[in-house]
């Protein structure tokens, strides 16, 4: 739980302070300009989904906090404010996980048990800090990626992905989740997540061993 906490918190904080760096002062009125994580902690997608992963044994961590409120339209210059504010989240999840590798290399000698618990905390931070990036940079809003490709898109093509914003989460995990159920009841196998995501993750987590370990 503690990589979720920090993980799911630093990406939500970052978002506000990216805000606030291009001119939107909402997420600091609303108390979202802070590193606790009681103020972005989510039930279902900060408790609920990864104690249930944590408890059936799945090989990776995953989890969401409340996304910190932005006025869009408030920022300045606009297009290139929606990109710093929505790369913000996942890039502090590739810092995140950099220092994560980071500190596993120079892991000091502990206990055993001290020892592998850290070193198995970390090695988990790795991972969830890498699958966060790579799943909120998919290109489908209301994600971060969605956004940026919002911001880039020229504007008839623009407003449709906007529209997107309310439906496209529905849409994401119709395509990631239920899609691969149905299909596997009909025994055919479409890991459709672990192409978009698992896969890409595993990537950025060889890319950045091979840099920082």
């Amino acid at each position: 739980m503690l990589p979720v906490l920090l993980a799911v918190t630093l990406h939500e904080a970052a978002h506000g302070f990216a805000a606030k760096l291009f001119g939107d002062d909402t997420a600091q009125r609303a108390g979202r300009l802070s590193l606790n994580p009681i103020r972005h902690i989510d039930p279902v997608g900060t408790i609920l989904i990864p104690g249930l992963l944590l408890l059936t044994g799945a090989p990776f961590l995953f989890g969401y906090a409340k996304p910190v409120p932005v006025a869009f339209h408030r920022l300045h210059p606009q297009r290139l404010g929606v990109i710093g504010v929505a790369v913000a989240g996942p890039a502090t999840n590739v810092a995140l996980a950099i220092a994560s590798i980071l500190l596993l290399v120079g892991l000091p000698s502990f206990s055993p048990a001290v020892n592998d618990w850290l070193a198995t905390t970390l090695q988990q931070s790795i991972w969830l800090n890498c699958i966060l990036a790579v799943f909120n940079m998919l290109p489908i809003p209301p994600l971060d990626g969605g956004r940026v490709l919002t911001a880039i898109s020229p504007m008839p093509i623009a407003r449709v992905l906007a529209r997107m914003e309310k439906t496209g989460m529905i849409l994401l995990i119709a395509l990631i989740f239920l899609l691969p159920y149905v299909t596997g009841l009909l025994g055919v196998n479409l890991p459709i997540f672990d192409w978009l995501v698992i896969e890409p993750a595993s990537a950025l987590v060889d890319f950045l061993a091979g840099i920082f370990a």
